[in-house]
């Protein structure tokens, strides 16, 4: 168990590396706040389901069930409110990014793409 922990752990540093290079490749916000919240939704949860597996407890293992629940809550609720907060702000998306959706409801006869 302590090798298959020790993998999960560095996987979920891997998946958060990546996440820190989309932060520095991507765009606009709204690329940077996906790949953050989806990125530490699964990477916190593989770090910590490592370092469980590397030391084992009763206390531990009710510990690290709430952090990753509540990290996958809070990370997909983060992600949606950055992007939220930026549309309302007027923060512009990137030139080849549809952002028709955001226009609002589609009255008849407007093409939904």
């Amino acid at each position: 168990m302590t090798v298959f922990g020790q993998v999960l752990t560095v996987a979920g540093a891997l998946v958060l590396l990546l996440a820190a290079v989309g932060l520095l490749r991507f765009g606009d916000v709204y690329m940077r706040a996906s790949a953050v919240a989806t990125a530490t939704g699964g990477g916190i949860t593989l770090v910590l389901v490592g370092s469980f597996l590397v030391s084992p407890g009763v206390a531990d293992g009710l510990m690290v069930l709430l952090a990753v629940g509540l990290q996958l809550v809070t990370s997909a609720v983060g992600g949606v409110l950055l992007a939220r907060s930026a549309v309302q702000t007027g923060h512009r998306f990137r030139p080849d990014t549809a952002s028709t959706a955001l226009a609002g409801p589609a009255r008849n006869g407007d093409d939904p793409c």
